[in-house]
This record gives structure tokens, sequence and C-alpha cells, in this order.
């Protein structure tokens, strides 16, 4: 995005005219406030998931200590009166180098969920990456897109057939990539929602991928059904005896109800709520997974396969050697391994591995246009923006989001243009010094 004025400094303008008239930004400007504000307003859970991290949440730390440890070294007297903040990715181009990347269950936070996320995105023209574990189809989603740029996260499921049923629908959608998330293939311990004993899942929460999903349904059938049928010959058993309804109960079996396709009488006298949602918790992850099965992936998708939750060397030239189109160096926020390397300390040598064979993104840590200014000139293609969206979603809505990442791409084009840059591929190592 090039233009005389720039978008940090449109930004600037339209925020200072509004202020003329007494008109506020919606939502803090700066991430430290903006995840202040959320905690005052969103509910423990909703707060707790996702603001949650692995064990004592050390990993989280390391991941913002990693971008304390650069400094950026402005160079001054030259012409950058004109910048350009785009990139290119996978024959697209892109405003900024900056994607909002897939966070689940978002009707913890806002009931507009996925949906807003889609609009702010496509009207600052940033790419989504649908998240897996949507609250709102992808079809639905990506219909509000129009033609921006939208990416899929695939979880790899036990069931090959869903994963195919998937791919097929991201395609069908106009996802222009898969990114594969490898770091979850089990839930990481997670204290904050382990001691609120709060899973959104098992409450028929961020699974609308799936109960929208014609594979996932007929799998949620069958299983009804085998649940159902008489066992011939078999001595009666013991009958479980079940607790006495709480209210806590009953708005669980709701919000199940409320998660399936149909109407919500129907559902509550349905057994099919409840089997999706234990269907979802047999089958959403596979630890199984290895090197092998990337081929019989490779082979069911025409779209760019990308690989999220990739930490060492070797497995970024294990990647490439394997035939994948791009890696995103990732720590899943510091939710999955507590004691982790950081993301951005493993970024330098994953993007030596590979030798610009592929394009290399970042995601964990990430909070401002500073941070994705750091992250380019240590290799990065593009980064992945996450909880701080979620915060705007949780404060403003649709209007949140969009100003959440109007005010990164805002901050990356003046710090590029005040450091003496003006366009993204200037940046390198050479414009950093270790503190």
């Amino acid at each position: 995005m090039s233009s005389a004025a720039g978008t940090g400094r449109r930004r600037q303008d339209s925020i200072y005219r509004a202020g003329v008239y007494g008109r506020h930004p919606r939502v803090p400007t700066v991430y430290r406030a903006l995840a202040r504000a959320a905690e005052r307003r969103l509910g423990a859970r909703a707060y707790g998931y996702v603001a949650g991290g692995a064990g004592d949440e050390d990993t989280q730390r390391a991941d913002r200590a990693a971008f304390d440890r650069w400094a950026v070294v402005p160079r001054v007297l030259r012409d950058v009166s004109r910048r350009d903040t785009s990139v290119e990715l996978f024959g697209r181009r892109l405003p900024a180098p900056v994607l909002l990347g897939p966070v689940g269950a978002l009707e913890l936070v806002h009931p507009e969920a996925d949906l807003a996320v889609a609009r702010a995105a496509a009207a600052v023209g940033v790419p989504m990456v649908f998240s897996n574990q949507a609250s709102v189809p992808m079809e639905t989603t990506a219909a509000a897109m129009g033609s921006a740029p939208r990416w899929m996260q695939l979880y790899w499921s036990t069931s090959d057939e869903l994963v195919e049923s998937l791919l097929g629908r991201a395609e069908a959608s106009g996802c222009e990539a898969v990114v594969v998330t490898l770091d979850t293939t089990m839930l990481g311990w997670r204290p904050r929602d382990l001691d609120l004993g709060h899973l959104p899942f098992a409450l028929g929460k961020g699974i609308a991928q799936y109960t929208s999903d014609p594979v996932f349904r007929r799998l949620v059938e069958e299983r009804v059904a085998a649940t159902a049928a008489p066992a011939t010959g078999a001595a009666a058993g013991p009958v479980d005896r079940q607790p006495r309804p709480t209210v806590a109960a009953v708005r669980a079996l709701v919000g199940m109800a409320r998660a399936w396709p149909g109407p919500l009488r129907e559902n509550l006298r349905s057994p099919l709520p409840r089997a999706a949602v234990e269907t979802f918790l047999s089958i959403y992850s596979r630890p199984s997974i290895t090197w092998a099965d990337l081929a019989w992936l490779r082979a069911r998708t025409r779209l760019p396969v990308v690989l999220k939750g990739v930490l060492h060397p070797d497995d970024a030239r294990r990647a490439v050697d394997e035939g994948v189109d791009g890696l995103v160096v990732s720590t899943h926020g510091g939710r999955q391994v507590d004691r982790s390397v950081a993301a951005l300390d493993a970024l330098p040598d994953v993007v030596d591995a590979v030798a610009d064979r592929v394009p290399v993104l970042l995601d964990s840590g990430v909070r401002s246009g500073a941070d994705v200014l750091v992250a380019v000139a240590l290799g990065a293609r593009a980064v992945l923006l996450g909880r701080p969206h979620v915060w705007g979603l949780g404060l403003a809505g649709e209007a949140g989001v969009r100003q959440v990442v109007e005010d990164v791409l805002g901050e990356f084009d003046l710090t590029l243009g005040l450091t003496g840059h003006t366009a993204v591929d200037q940046l390198t190592r050479d414009v950093l010094r270790r503190r």
C-alpha cells in the first residue's frame, strides 16, 4: 500500500480530526491498555480462554521478551515521503505483512464472532485465517468477505475423510492456502481453563466447522445409532446414575442444542447435539501424524500447504524437502508447551534453514506495528496477529477489530518511514541491534 500520506499518517489524521469533536478511538491504541480493557469487559471464562497460556505461562512471557532483546537503529536524511508497505504471498499482493491469525471459539468474546472479524479484515484488505475451531461455518464467513483474501487453518482429525471434506470446503470457499497446525495434536496444560473447568468445545462452542460438515454430521448420526442399538446377548450391566441437574448443566445442554443446525426446540429433544460434542472431542486431533502423512495431504488439495508450529531448523529443512509451500514459526501464542523457545528467537534459524525456498511467517508475541517491523527484519515474510484483534472484537465487535488492525498497519507504516525505509524488502537484520 503506497501513497504520499501513507497509512500511518492517514490513521493519525482520522483520530485527531475526530478528537476535535470529542470523539476518541473505540478501543485503546496500545496493547497493554487494550488487554486490560478486555479483561474488565469479558467474563472470566472468555478472558481466561484467550489470555491463558500453557503451564506457568513462561512461553508467553518469553515470546514478548524476545522482542525486547532487539532495537531498531533509525537512519536519517532519507526521502521517506512515499512508502510501500505491501508484500506478496502466494501470488496475492497484500497491503502489509500482516494476517489475522486463527482463534477458536470467538463466540466467547462477541456474538458475531468470526463474522465480525471477517468483515473487518475484508474492509482493511488483510487476509483472515479461518479457524478450524470457528463459531461460524467457513462458507458463511467467506461470503461476508467478498473477494478479500482468506486462508484456512486445519487441525488434522483422526478421520481422514473429515480432513478431506474440510479441504474441499476450503477450496470451494475461496481460501488461498491451508495452514496445518502441528503444535496442537493434543491440548496443552492450560491452568486458567483447568481452574475454571472450562473447555468451550465441550459446551458446543467453536465447533461450527464440524457441525456444518456433511462427513462430521454422518459420523454423529452413526454414533447415535450405535448407542441406541440394543446389545444382543449381553447381560444387563449397572446403569450409571446421572448427577442431579444444575443450572450450569442446563445451560450447557442449551448451548449444545444451539450449536447443532436446526430448531432449538427440536434440538433440545434430540440426542444429536450432545453426540456432536462427544464426536468432536473424540476425533478433533490426531497425535499420530508424521512426515509420511504430508504426501497424503498434498495429494488432496491444490492449495498451498503451510505448516504452523515449526520452531527447529531441522524440521524447517525437512518440511521444504517434503514439498510444503510455507512455514509459520509459532508457539501457538504460548498455549501449548511451557518453557518453549520463543517464536522470535527461533525465527532467524528457521529462515536461514529454508534459504528463501519458501516464505516463513511468524506467529506469537506480535502486539504492534513496531513488532511487525522487527519480525520482518529478522526474515519473516509476514506475521499473524492473534490476541490484539480478539480484544478489539470483545470490546467493540467489527469496529474494534478494524481499529486494532488499522492501528497496527498505521504504526508499521510510520515506523518504516521513521527508521529511514520506504519498502518492506529494505528491512534486513542490519536494521537491528541486540540490546
